[in-house]
């Protein structure tokens, strides 16, 4: 197990991704409403979600860049991918709070526009649905965060040493 951040051997960083996950669909969600009805409720929903969502993605950020700083071999295809996974989150999160400083002033203001917020809430959720693929290759193809068994402990040199995803090269048999 490579997590470095952890509770009683549990790793933090993904306790914590649903919350932003979940947030940031929800601000998604109310902007959409309330560009579908016009109903304020919605609109207050999507800025209060947009808020959460941004200080719950920087929290989930600092247990997972410890992490990739400390727990992650220098060197591993593992770091690669972590990489990619961080850089697309830190984009989403820069999305959202850009979405956030816009309409945060714009409580209950029914003259709102969200042609922006929508447009960057949804390039937000698409960078995060694509990070998220990048973590749960982290978690299935190289085992981090997953506690190992002896076996799997041997094989984790050769596991660590395998290309990213797209790198590979299949030979298809000759019929």
């Amino acid at each position: 197990m490579y997590s470095k951040a952890t509770i009683a051997g549990h790793p933090i960083h993904p306790m914590l991704i649903g919350f932003p996950v979940a947030f940031y669909t929800g601000t998604l969600v109310g902007f959409a409403v309330y560009a579908a009805t016009g109903s304020t409720f919605w609109l207050n929903l999507a800025i209060a979600l947009n808020v959460v969502a941004v200080g719950s993605a920087l929290l989930a950020a600092i247990p997972g860049f410890v992490d990739w700083t400390f727990g992650i071999p220098h060197g591993s295809a593992a770091k690669s991918v972590g990489l990619a996974h961080a850089g697309l989150n830190v984009i989403a999160l820069g999305l959202f709070a850009i979405s956030m400083g816009t309409y945060v002033t714009r409580w209950n203001d029914p003259t709102t526009g969200v042609a922006l917020g929508l447009g960057l809430t949804s390039a937000g959720l698409l960078c995060t649905l694509a990070a998220g693929f990048l973590g749960w290759m982290l978690v299935q193809d190289y085992h981090i965060g997953v506690r190992l068994t002896p076996t799997q402990e041997r094989d984790e040199v050769t596991v660590q040493s395998a290309h990213p995803i797209g790198t590979h090269r299949h030979q298809h048999p000759v019929a």
